[in-house]
């Protein structure tokens, strides 16, 4: 667990035991349903803990603003996220039930207040958030159309999409047509895991 007060020297001893926890709730879980492969497990902190507070490095969520993760799959980025910013809300949705079983169970079992979780896709949702957080669920064309009406209208600063991807995505963002700004992982985490791993901002319109 030495990874996070290294890179997240400000977290407090309660949010550290929090992702330890999260840890051992989410090696249970995976015993049970396959949210993540058995190396993976391995590198838990590394490549799913750490890498979902990537978006930490370039957004600071204010207090109080909301924020949506699509295709969350185990609770990634939104655990994580979650824990590291505990005054703001987050609702975390996936078209798969029982993943999103698995989540509503750890939510509870970390006592995340802050954390809501839906079966449904995005493109169902009708509420609006300040915030999309996603970890490659797909190409930026195909992702953004289920997101772009899910912003509030009012906008708080740096408002928008932050998407975790990997590789080279000039291809990728030209063909969506949108205006992003990466940022790349391997800046702040020296890890060779994060060598090609980037944040990809698109504002909210």
């Amino acid at each position: 667990m030495n990874l996070l007060p290294h890179y997240f020297p400000a977290l407090t001893p309660q949010q550290l035991q929090l992702f330890q926890q999260l840890e051992t709730e989410f090696r249970a879980t995976n015993e049970a349903i396959n949210l993540v492969s058995r190396t993976d497990m391995d590198n838990f902190v590394e490549r799913h803990v750490l890498h979902s507070l990537g978006i930490a490095k370039v957004i600071q969520f204010p207090k109080g603003s909301a924020v949506l993760d699509v295709g969350t799959g185990g609770g990634l980025p939104g655990l994580p996220l979650a824990i590291m910013f505990p005054d703001v809300h987050f609702h975390l949705v996936d078209s798969i039930g029982k993943k999103i079983r698995a989540v509503q169970f750890m939510a509870a079992a970390l006592g995340l207040h802050n954390v809501t979780a839906e079966q449904t896709r995005a493109e169902q949702l009708r509420t609006k958030y300040d915030y999309v957080v996603s970890r490659a669920v797909a190409r930026l064309a195909t992702f953004h159309p289920w997101i772009a009406h899910r912003f509030k209208p009012q906008g708080v600063p740096g408002a928008g999409l932050y998407y975790l991807k990997g590789g080279d995505l000039t291809e990728e963002i030209a063909e969506s047509g949108l205006k992003a700004k990466v940022t790349d992982l391997s800046s702040f985490f020296e890890e060779e895991f994060f060598e090609t791993k980037k944040v990809v901002f698109v504002p909210a319109k």
